[in-house]
Parts: structure tokens; C-alpha cells; sequence
């Protein structure tokens, strides 16, 4: 299991890649999208899910202990006549308290009309176990791969409930819209987490990084270089004599990294590669 927490600091300078999420959600009428995608689901007797043939079921709600995965949708400013909507699609009949299996797929919803204008599934995306998924979000910020496409990103937030182990991550994937279809174009860069090995009170081993992303002049297949800067930390904290927790910060280590789109995908270098779901 990976041990590493990577978070991603985004500069607001005019070429690096800048977070934007929603402080509220976007869905408005969230029934009524469901029904308009998916017109042949049934809406459950109390009106928080719909499901479809033979067991998938789509929660409207925010994630809680009953339903895991919840309706997320997102104003994309870059083109704000459009909505992003990722639709959970939780198998209930292999899902169990302890982990959940299914998919997500993402829509890209006419505001007006409601009317799908693209969609793209991401099988096993909210399959999880021990490692559970906490939280499910868009990332709206200024991916501009090239001068007339832009790209979204969805964030995915993962940890374990140990203390001795804690365990924390959140990825990114990148989807462009191209040529009036929707493309995976970024699979799993881990932009944020906390991992170590610990007492559960103070004393322990940790370590840490921060990611900078910025975009590159240069460009590969027609898609703009990203920049990748790393910062990696180490601390190992115990408690003093008296009796105060103390940190113990190691020398900071800093690497930089350089995604090219092949074509198809950017590269992900091994390091910052997501867990599989």
C-alpha cells in the first residue's frame, strides 16, 4: 500500500492549472435529469434514487451511511451553456457494507434543454473496500490542452478508517471534449493524500509531498506538455519530555516530471499513478 501524502497546490498564474469546485451542488432539478438520461429508470417509492435493469441503482442524495454515492454535478465555467454530471451506478447486488462495486458515468448536460449531449462510462470507478471512496467531486479549473479544447477533471477521495495506518488519497482523471465527443485523457494522477505508520497517539513514520502542475508551451499530438513539480516530505514525530508530541521533519526531496500525451492518454509517471479501483 502506497504510504504518501501528495497534495496538489495549483498556481493562479495565467498557465497553471487553478481547482475550481462547486460550494454548492449544481444538480437543481436532479430527478429530472436522471429521468431525461435515463428514461427508462424507476424512481424509488421515496423519491431519493431511481433504479435500473436489473440491479443499479442512482442515488440522488449526498453520500451518508445509506446511500454511498450521490448525484454530482458542476457548472463548467470554460463552457457555462453546459452541465457536468456524475451519475453513480451502484450494483446492489454485489455492494456489501464493507465495499461497493459499479461505475460512474460522466454527462454533459445541455442546461437549458436537460438534453445529453455526451456521455463516456467509467467502469469500476466506485468499486471499493477497505480503502473506501469519501467523497466525489468535479475539478473545473483551466485545463486547456490546446487552443480550442478544454478539458475537466474529476477528483476521487479514498482512506481507511486505521489509525496505526492511516491511509488517505484523492486522484484526478482528465476528460477532454473534442471533436463533439468526450475522451479519458488523464487516468488516475494522486493529487492529494496522507499515509505513514504510527502509534496511533504521536510517535511515527510519514511522509508527504506537494504537486504543482502548470501547463508547457510545448506540445505533443496536438496537446500542451504538462508540468509536474514535487515536493516530498518525511516526518517522524514522538512525544518529548514533557510528554508533548513533537515533529521531526526530515530534508525536503524535489522532483519534476514531464506529461506528454501520447496520442491517446498522458502519461502518468509511477510514482504519482493512482490505486486501481
Amino acid at each position: 500500500m502506497r504510504m504518501l501524502l501528495r497534495i496538489l497546490f495549483l498556481g493562479l498564474a495565467a498557465t497553471s492549472l487553478w481547482p475550481a469546485w462547486a460550494a454548492a451542488d449544481d444538480c437543481g432539478d436532479a430527478a429530472a435529469l436522471v429521468q431525461q438520461a435515463y428514461p427508462k429508470a424507476r424512481k424509488s417509492p421515496d423519491g431519493a434514487s431511481f433504479t435500473l435493469e436489473p440491479h443499479i441503482s442512482i442515488a440522488l442524495t449526498r453520500p451518508d451511511s445509506d446511500t454511498p454515492f450521490g448525484l454530482v454535478c458542476k457548472i463548467w465555467p470554460a463552457h457555462d451553456d453546459l452541465l457536468l454530471v456524475a451519475v453513480p451506478l451502484t450494483d446492489s447486488a454485489q455492494s456489501r457494507d464493507d465495499g461497493h462495486v459499479g461505475d460512474i458515468e460522466l454527462l454533459v448536460v445541455d442546461r437549458n434543454s436537460l438534453q445529453v449531449r455526451q456521455r463516456l462510462l467509467q467502469p469500476g470507478l466506485i468499486t471499493d473496500d477497505a480503502i473506501a471512496i469519501r467523497k466525489i467531486e468535479f475539478d473545473t479549473g483551466r485545463y486547456r490542452l490546446a487552443p480550442d479544447v478544454s478539458a475537466f477533471g474529476l477528483r476521487i477521495e479514498m482512506a481507511n478508517h486505521s489509525q496505526p495506518n492511516p491511509f488517505r488519497e484523492t486522484d484526478l482523471r482528465l476528460y477532454a471534449l473534442a471533436d463533439d465527443a468526450l475522451r479519458l485523457v488523464l487516468d488516475g494522477l494522486v493529487v492529494a493524500g496522507f499515509g505513514g505508520e504510527g502509534d496511533a497517539n504521536c510517535a511515527g513514520s510519514f511522509e508527504s509531498s506537494q504537486v504543482s502542475l502548470a501547463m508547457s508551451p510545448a506540445s505533443h499530438h496536438g496537446y500542451h506538455d504538462i508540468t509536474v513539480a514535487e515536493r516530498a516530505d518525511t516526518d517522524n514525530p514522538s512525544v518529548d519530555e514533557n510528554g508533548e508530541c513533537q515533529s521531526h521533519p526530515g530534508k525536503s526531496l524535489k522532483r519534476t516530471y514531464r506529461l506528454r500525451y501520447d496520442g491517446s492518454q498522458y502519461q502518468v509517471p509511477e510514482g504519482l499513478k493512482a490505486l486501481e479501483p
